[in-house]
């Protein structure tokens, strides 16, 4: 242990990383030069075209004259736009997550045979393999749910006894086990690190035949494992509006950039969960609420606009929470005037703030949402215009269905399974070349010098 202090004490590891930013720092204005879409992204924003999909479209802009108009967003799954596939369900009082996974993976919505075959299918895999849970989940509990998330999966290989097989039907049964999985590992490397890191008693309970995934969250994860309808639907809710999201997005980019290499399901997923667990991806929602944990502390009359405005005027100058200068969950890669999944969502988070007491709460969101890109329009240069995403209330919504903050990203990545199913699929599907895009080099060349002479 001596040892490996003295190979890794500060001043040499700060020495050595001296050495790779004045070996690796870019001119930026190279990257003008050569024209280089850094981020896959043009100047306004628009994703360079990488690749084609029947597995969602997202619009938010029209062509007027050649130029590129800005228009309200839409969503859709397989060509079913996101508003009507809610709207349908919801008419009928049913849980609508397992519908759209069976939208995404299979392009069409399923009769009531076929959606019972398939929730029975589902219902089947979600328990996990003999002995997991003690021998995988609760031997080496992190205090990263996306960490655990991550090894549990690549941990489930050694328990298949077909991992490497590519054929469609084998990841066509791998995807769907790890859809049913996925919440109970979340869930379970949950209890296991406040078992293990917080002291608090632990209860592991198996999921519940019939339930639907959104009840078998909550159901596994509270003590009592009560909670009411409501409860469980805007959960499902919020599962159906993160499924997907494109193929374009960086986690369901790199589970096509993994696929195409030819490895294993576990891997392509695992890697996507990697992608997801970055805070510029998969952890907006939580910078959302720590953000708003700021301005309600800073900001004494929720009802004031004028002291609202005030902060999000000092949040964008980066002199306010994280000094960043972003006003988190405000602004999208694709959407610009609106993002169709918080517009939906918007109108049932209301209806669950009034339930539970929060409307204040809502109301200062509500405020937030309005203010901010008049804000940021004033301080900044837009190519684009700015709107809240869906992001920006999904942790409220978590927050008051009592999910742990740990748990958010892990419920994302529940949610966009489905849609990297889809698309590994789709990749295997109309793939054959290894996705391997272009890099400059602008090194120098530099003759090798012996080691005696350097």
């Amino acid at each position: 242990m001596a040892e490996e202090n003295v190979v890794f004490d500060e001043r040499k590891i700060n020495k050595l990383v001296d050495k790779c930013v004045n070996n690796s720092s870019i001119d930026f204005e190279l990257y003008k030069k050569y024209d280089v879409k850094r981020g896959l992204r043009d100047v306004s924003g628009a994703g360079v075209l990488t690749g084609l999909t029947e597995i969602s479209e997202i619009v938010s802009h029209t062509m007027i004259d050649m130029d590129y108009v800005p228009c309200n967003g839409v969503l859709r799954y397989r060509g079913i736009d996101i508003k009507d596939l809610v709207k349908g369900f919801l008419q009928e009082d049913r849980f609508g997550f397992e519908e759209t996974v069976y939208l995404l993976l299979f392009g069409e919505l399923p009769t009531k045979r076929e959606l019972s075959s398939f929730n029975r299918m589902l219902s089947s895999s979600r328990q996990l393999p003999p002995f997991f849970v003690r021998d995988i989940v609760l031997k080496a509990p992190s205090k990263d749910m996306m960490n655990t998330l991550q090894r549990s999966v690549l941990s489930l290989y050694a328990y298949d006894e077909n991992p490497d097989d590519v054929s469609l039907q084998n990841v066509l049964r791998q995807c769907i086990e790890l859809i049913a999985r996925v919440p109970m590992l979340s869930v379970y490397g949950y209890k296991a690190h406040r078992h293990f890191n917080a002291d608090h008693s632990l209860l592991i309970r198996n999921p519940k035949p019939g339930y639907s995934t959104a009840e078998n969250i909550l159901y596994t994860l509270r003590p009592n494992g009560k909670f009411t309808r409501f409860e469980a639907k805007i959960l499902d809710l919020a599962l159906v509006l993160h499924a997907e999201h494109g193929g374009g997005n960086n986690s369901t980019f790199t589970n096509h950039v993994v696929t195409s290499s030819g490895t294993d399901t576990y891997s392509a997923i695992a890697a996507s969960i990697s992608s997801l667990k970055g805070p510029k991806h998969g952890g907006a929602n939580l910078k959302v609420c720590k953000m708003f944990e700021d301005i309600k502390e800073k900001v004494k009359d929720w009802s004031d606009e004028d002291a609202i405005r005030a902060y999000l005027e000092r949040l964008v100058k980066k002199e306010e929470f994280d000094r960043c200068g972003l006003v988190y969950g405000i602004g999208h890669a694709v959407y610009s005037i609106s993002d169709p999944r918080a517009e939906v969502f918007k109108e049932f988070v209301k209806k669950l703030s009034v339930e539970k007491g929060k409307e204040d709460e809502f109301n200062l969101y509500n405020a937030v949402e309005r203010i901010a890109p008049e804000v940021i329009a004033k301080e900044r240069k837009m190519y684009k215009g700015v709107s809240a995403n869906v992001d920006f209330y999904s942790g409220f919504v978590y927050n008051m269905l009592e999910l742990p903050q740990e748990l958010f990203t892990p419920i994302f990545a529940v949610s966009r399974i489905a849609g990297w199913s889809a698309h590994r699929l789709e990749e295997l599907i109309n793939g054959g070349k290894i996705i391997r895009p272009a890099y400059k080099s602008i090194a120098k060349h530099v003759k090798y010098v012996d080691i005696e002479n350097r």
